[in-house]
């Protein structure tokens, strides 16, 4: 029994890499813009930014799934205007289960921010993103009953799975668009909403199996956020983002509470806690520590699914770490400079 359940556990893997049901998420959507949505790289204070994010999920039941993130973003102003250009990009390492079932995804992105107003921070981004994806699975790791000889289970035998290969490749696009707005005088209060198309170029032969004729689905994500003052000291950010592939929905959002940890013009320690929730999946707390150019997230998915009782509540562990800064040390008031920001 127990090499048939490696084995069913085996088949899920491939069944769900092939209906393409769904993509890597973070529970940090906050810090993964650019997986969320290509036009929202580059909206954030400063000139360049640098982020990672790892995640574990699922070890209270079986071998768990991990995925790490790596992102860069560069903002240049275009000439002596007030338009911008982002120049970025997202790399995707996930290893899931028995089989070591992994996925590299390569992924530069560029966004261009098209300021709408002379005086406010308003602004339209319209940002793309595609590259290269690699799967792998280790078939030394698979056992299926056709291994089993009536008695024992011998890794000599065939496997079975005689049209399975070990490895596939693709190209893969996104595109989006988002606006970002300063609300009322004060700089500090912002917004945004955005919408992107991923995968819009419906790659095909996406499957281990090399008879097939399969086709990525397109997913579509809509995302917003909302920062407002409280405070001379706190403010309170709201953020979430809608997903639909396929039949696959899922939703996704929470709210920060966020104090300044001192009282200067320029504030460089902040403390910010609160809680996300995946509709019908998890509930989600969040703490993170602000240590000006770095700061370092953690938040842990309780489980509330219908897995709840096989995961005892467990979910997913995550912590990101992010640097963040200007280009220029000697830009003293840095708020005064009119560009996208969240």
């Amino acid at each position: 029994m127990k090499h048939l359940y490696h084995y069913l556990f085996i088949a899920a893997l491939i069944a769900s890499a092939d209906a393409q049901s769904q993509d890597i998420h973070f529970s940090q959507i906050f810090e993964t813009p650019i997986l969320r949505n290509p036009s929202l790289a580059g909206i954030f204070s400063g000139d360049y930014r640098i982020q990672s994010v790892y995640r574990s999920q699922w070890n209270s039941v079986t071998v768990p799934y991990e995925t790490t993130s790596l992102s860069g973003e560069f903002r240049k102003q275009i000439g002596s205007g007030d338009d911008y250009l982002t120049i970025g990009g997202q790399i995707l390492y996930d290893k899931a289960g028995t089989v070591a079932l992994t996925s590299t995804h390569v992924l530069p992105a560029l966004n261009y921010h098209k300021s709408l107003s002379q005086e406010k921070n308003i602004y339209l981004s319209v940002g793309f993103m595609g590259g290269w994806v690699q799967r792998r699975l280790d078939r030394s790791k698979m056992t299926t009953n056709n291994q089993f000889d009536g008695t024992n289970y011998n890794s000599s035998m065939n496997d079975g799975e005689r049209l399975l290969v070990p490895s596939y490749g693709y190209f893969d696009g996104s595109a989006g668009m988002s606006l970002n707005a300063q609300l009322g005088e004060n700089p500090d209060n912002n917004m945004f909403f955005g919408v992107a198309y991923h995968h819009f170029n419906k790659s095909r032969n996406i499957s281990f199996y090399s008879a097939n004729d399969l086709e990525m689905t397109p997913k579509w994500v809509v995302s917003g956020g909302l920062r407002t003052s409280m405070t001379s000291t706190s403010y309170f950010t709201v953020q979430a983002d809608l997903s639909k592939q396929g039949t696959y929905t899922e939703w996704i959002g929470g709210a920060l509470y966020s104090w300044k940890l001192d009282e200067s013009d320029n504030p460089k320690y902040f403390f910010h806690a609160g809680a996300y929730l995946r509709w019908k999946d998890a509930i989600i707390p969040v703490a993170k520590i602000e240590f000006k150019p770095f700061a370092v997230s953690m938040s842990y998915d309780a489980n509330t699914s219908q897995l709840t009782q096989a995961s005892r509540g467990r979910g997913g562990f995550e912590v990101s770490v992010t640097y963040q800064n200007y280009s220029s040390i000697n830009r003293g008031s840095m708020d005064q400079y009119r560009c996208p920001k969240f």
